[in-house]
C-alpha cells in the first residue's frame, strides 16, 4: 500500500493506492539524477580499473569477467563468451503490462595498440595498450545505468537488454560476432541504443543525427611486385616504390573525379613499406594499406572496382604486378528517425535543450551499424572535454576523459531506456 498526498486549496487529500505511485516525467528525472550522483565514485572507480587494465580486441577475457561480476553483484545473470569475449544480461521490469517490448543498450570495451602518455595515476599497466577511444568510459557508464535501472525496475514494464561488446576496433567487429553467436536467439530487441564519447564536445552536452550518420569502411591491402636490384642501376630493375607512388597519385581520382559530388567519400593510404633493404637497394615488393569510406552501398562497390582497375592498370603499364585485397568491413550507420528524435527529446528534458545538438555526417566508422541494419537504432554522442583544457582526439596517446561525463551518461542512458519502454508500450496499447 502507498499513501499519496496532494494539496488542494490548503486541504490535504490522501489517496490510498494498491500499488506504488509511478514516477512521472517530472519526478523521474530528479530521482535518476540522485541515483547517478550517489554512485558517481563507484562508476569512476570501475572506469579507472578498466583504464588501468586494457585489453586488445578479441582478447578481453579479464574485462568480460570484470563486467560480468559487476552485473552479478546487481542481481543479474549475465551470459559470457558471446562472440568469444562478449557479455549480455537481461532485466525485466516489475510493472505489469499486456504489451511486451525490449530495448537494448550497448557499450564496447576493447582497447587499442597505443602506448599511453597521459601521466594519469591510473594509466595503463599493459605496455603498448590503451583505452584511447574511450571504451572504458562507455562500459562503466552503461554499468552505472544498469545499476540505476535495477533500482527502478518497479517503475517500468518490458525488458532491457544490456550488451557489452568486444572487438569493435577490429574486423569482423564484435557486433557481427555476437549476433552470429546467437546474441538475439532468446530475445530480439525492438530497438537499440548506444553512444560514443566525443572529445571535441564539452562535457555536459550531447549530440545526435537522424538518418545516415557514420560511414561504411573497407580496408585495402596492396602488394606491388617489381624486380629488385642495385639502386645505381635502376634500368635493370622494375622499381615497385615508383610504381606504388604512381598508384597513390592515380587513386586520388576515385574521390575527386569518380565519386558523386554530393556523396561524402574518403580514400586514404595509411601505410607504405617495402620488404627490407637499404638506401642503395631497390626492393622486389612494396606493400600498401588504406581505407575507403562512404555512405552508399552502390557507390561503395563501384569504388572498389575503380580502385582495383587503377591499381592493376598502373602497375601493368609500368612493368609490375599488383595484388589487391579489399577487406569488406562495416556498413554505414543509419539512425532511425523515431529513435533519434526520442533520444533528442529525452536528452533535452534531462539536460536542458541548450545542451543538445544536432550533428553533421561523420566519416569515422562503427560496427554498431550491424545492429542498426537489423533493429531500429540510435547512436549518439556525449561530450567528454573539460572546458579550458587542451583538446586531445580519439585514438591519441594523450586522450583525457572528463569523468563528470560518467555521471551524466549513466543517468541519461537510464532515463532514455525507461522512457523508450514507456513510450513504445503506450503506443502498442493504444493501437
Amino acid at each position: 500500500m502507498k499513501i499519496g498526498k496532494y494539496l488542494l486549496k490548503k486541504r490535504v487529500i490522501f489517496i490510498i493506492c494498491s500499488k506504488p505511485l509511478l514516477p512521472t516525467m517530472n519526478n523521474l528525472i530528479p530521482q535518476i539524477k540522485t541515483l547517478a550522483n550517489a554512485q558517481r565514485q563507484q562508476v569512476v572507480e570501475w572506469r579507472r580499473h578498466m583504464h588501468r587494465h586494457p585489453e586488445l580486441s578479441q582478447h578481453e577475457f579479464a574485462t568480460m569477467e570484470f563486467v560480468a561480476q559487476r552485473l552479478r553483484d546487481m542481481g543479474l545473470h549475465p551470459k559470457t563468451g558471446i562472440g568469444r569475449t562478449g557479455c549480455m544480461a537481461l532485466l525485466k521490469g516489475n510493472k505489469e503490462s499486456s504489451a511486451q517490448y525490449c530495448v537494448a543498450l550497448r557499450a564496447d570495451y576493447d582497447a587499442l595498440p597505443i602506448t599511453e602518455c597521459t601521466g594519469l595515476p591510473f594509466a595503463s599497466e599493459n605496455p603498448g595498450v590503451m583505452h584511447a577511444c574511450g571504451h572504458d568510459m562507455h562500459t562503466s557508464s552503461l554499468l552505472g545505468a544498469v545499476s540505476i535501472l535495477t533500482q527502478l525496475k518497479d517503475h517500468f514494464s518490458g525488458t532491457l537488454m544490456f550488451i557489452f561488446e568486444p572487438s569493435e576496433e577490429k574486423y569482423p567487429g564484435g557486433a557481427r560476432m555476437m549476433m552470429d553467436d546467437g546474441l538475439f536467439d532468446e530475445v530480439t530487441p525492438n530497438e537499440i541504443y548506444s553512444f560514443h564519447c566525443l572529445p571535441e564536445m564539452d562535457c555536459g552536452k550531447v549530440g545526435m543525427r537522424k538518418g545516415k550518420y557514420m560511414a561504411s569502411t573497407d580496408e585495402l591491402y596492396w602488394t606491388i611486385h617489381g624486380l629488385g636490384g642495385h639502386g645505381a642501376t635502376p634500368h635493370l630493375s622494375v622499381d615497385p616504390i615508383v610504381v606504388a607512388s604512381h598508384i597513390v597519385i592515380a587513386l586520388q581520382q576515385v574521390v575527386s573525379r569518380n565519386a558523386p559530388p554530393m556523396m561524402p567519400s574518403v580514400l586514404t593510404i595509411g601505410k607504405i613499406h617495402d620488404t627490407g633493404g637499404r638506401t642503395n637497394i631497390i626492393p622486389d615488393t612494396v606493400k600498401m594499406e588504406g581505407i575507403i569510406r562512404t555512405f552508399d552501398e552502390k557507390w561503395r562497390l563501384e569504388a572498389h572496382e575503380k580502385i582495383r582497375k587503377i591499381s592493376t592498370g598502373v602497375a601493368e603499364a609500368m612493368g609490375a604486378r599488383c595484388d589487391l585485397l579489399i577487406d569488406y568491413g562495416y556498413p554505414y550507420l543509419l539512425n532511425d528517425d523515431d529513435c533519434t528524435q526520442q533520444v533528442h527529446d529525452n536528452a533535452s528534458a534531462f539536460l536542458g535543450k541548450e545542451n543538445v545538438e544536432w550533428l553533421d555526417l561523420r566519416m569515422t566508422a562503427e560496427d554498431f551499424a550491424f545492429f542498426a541494419q537489423k533493429i531500429p537504432a540510435c547512436y549518439f554522442r556525449i561530450g567528454i572535454h573539460q572546458p579550458g583544457t587542451p583538446f586531445s582526439n580519439l585514438h591519441r596517446p594523450n586522450l583525457i576523459v572528463d569523468e563528470d561525463s560518467l555521471e551524466l551518461a549513466s543517468g541519461l542512458i537510464a532515463y532514455n531506456a525507461i522512457m523508450a519502454l514507456q513510450n513504445r508500450i503506450k503506443q502498442k496499447n493504444e493501437n
